[in-house]
């Protein structure tokens, strides 16, 4: 698995804002965090949580895959979960179609969150 480079994350967050054309003190404010912990996130000195991570991705309207890693990163986990939910689903619609999308939903961001805990 790769390693997570916070200085490079911190850089792409910062080149995204910029892009925007925002201060980081605008990033900030829209994230519900310190103008300093801002800071500390672009240059890769602290490490936020993923509430912070999903917060910066969402203001910026840019994905976690091209923050964290600078292009979208395949995953055979999650694309073994896809492929089983496709499976699953194939060729008939469900009440329950709403329900397996959440338990995906479910299963997805623990698998983000499992990475983020053993950086």
């Amino acid at each position: 698995m790769k390693e997570i480079d916070y200085g490079r994350m911190g850089m792409r967050i910062r080149q995204v804002r910029k892009a925007k054309g925002w201060s980081q003190d605008q990033l900030a404010k829209r994230c519900g965090i310190s103008m300093s912990f801002m800071g500390h996130i672009e240059r890769g000195t602290r490490i936020m949580s993923l509430e912070t991570f999903v917060s910066i991705c969402c203001a910026l309207n840019a994905g976690a895959d091209e923050l964290l890693w600078g292009g979208v990163q395949s995953s055979d986990a999650v694309l073994d979960m896809w492929s089983l939910s496709e499976k699953k689903g194939a060729g008939k619609e469900s009440e329950t179609e709403g329900a397996d999308g959440y338990s995906m939903y479910v299963r997805i961001m623990k698998s983000v969150a499992e990475i983020m805990n053993e950086a």
